[in-house]
């Protein structure tokens, strides 16, 4: 999902390649001036408010936005004594963040001996993404992680022939399917329901929370569990697959025009939980403007 990310060109899992002479490190750090205006709550309280964030895209990580040490409240980073050091940034100090009369420990970082390469995040401060209340860009609330501006997705029309079958059963035939490209993923094809044996489905409990789609529900096949998915409330971004489902490769047969779709190597989504304290409405529709 994006630069750093899945299979983005700063991933682990590339799956490009620099067209240069000699290779290149094994690990890339990018960091880039966000050039939006960011700000963290915590104990009912603006602790942090920038127009001046660098985001770090490390490989593997989602990205992490880092503020000047200038734009954060005053009496807000309590320091600590526990220190780690990270492999490419050197030493980094870890601060209990207050405020409200709420406290939390080794909640916020900085690193305090870079490297002389690494002199953007100077005099700068991160923080522990699960352990604040909320981000913003602007007055709107950012969910997950730190916005990738590099994470992008577009959804085409197409009237190709998808057809999904399990245990000898159609499970959906249509050629009016919604393709979703997003970056870092293989296409994800979604059907609309009209197109599909919805008696075949079993809604199962449990839903996750995509940063850039909103919730989303699960279903089982027969035997095959979570073979299904679908974003009855998509964001309004997305909102063109809101209600579509789409379904899993490997757990069903897929058959675009004909050839069996395959679950591509690096396409497995690594789950991550929503912030702390969001409430359903954020996550749905009616949470966003």
């Amino acid at each position: 999902m994006g630069l750093s990310w899945q299979q983005g060109p700063l991933a682990p899992g590339a799956i490009g390649r620099f067209l240069v002479p000699e290779p290149l490190p094994e690990r890339l750090l990018y960091a880039e001036p966000l050039r939006r205006r960011m700000r963290v709550r915590f104990g009912g309280s603006w602790i942090a408010d920038s127009e001046d964030v660098v985001l770090l895209h490390e490989p593997g990580r989602y990205p992490v936005a880092y503020f000047p040490l200038s734009d954060i409240a005053d009496g807000v980073l309590e320091a600590s004594e526990y220190t780690t050091r990270h492999g490419d940034l050197g030493a980094t100090s870890w601060y209990t963040v207050r405020a409200g009369g709420q406290r939390r420990q080794r909640a916020a970082w900085q690193h305090t001996e870079l490297p002389a390469y690494a002199g953007e995040l100077t005099d700068r401060v991160a923080f522990a993404w699960r352990a604040m209340d909320a981000f913003y860009e602007e007055d709107d609330r950012i969910v997950g992680h730190a916005a990738d501006v590099y994470h992008r997705i577009d959804i085409r029309n197409t009237s190709r022939r998808l057809v999904v079958r399990h245990d000898g059963q159609v499970i959906a035939d249509t050629t009016r399917p919604l393709v979703l490209y997003e970056s870092g993923f293989a296409p994800r094809w979604y059907v609309p329901r009209a197109d599909v044996n919805e008696s075949a489905l079993t809604a199962v409990q449990g839903e996750t929370f995509c940063p850039y789609k909103g919730l989303c529900s699960y279903y089982d096949i027969g035997d095959a569990r979570r073979a299904a998915w679908s974003y009855p409330d998509a964001w309004p971004e997305v909102g063109r697959v809101a209600g579509f489902i789409s379904f899993e490769p490997d757990k069903t047969e897929v058959y675009l025009d004909g050839t069996r779709l395959r679950l591509e190597p690096g396409q497995t989504v690594v789950p991550h939980g929503v912030d702390r304290d969001l409430t359903i409405d954020e996550a749905t529709l009616s949470g966003r403007p």
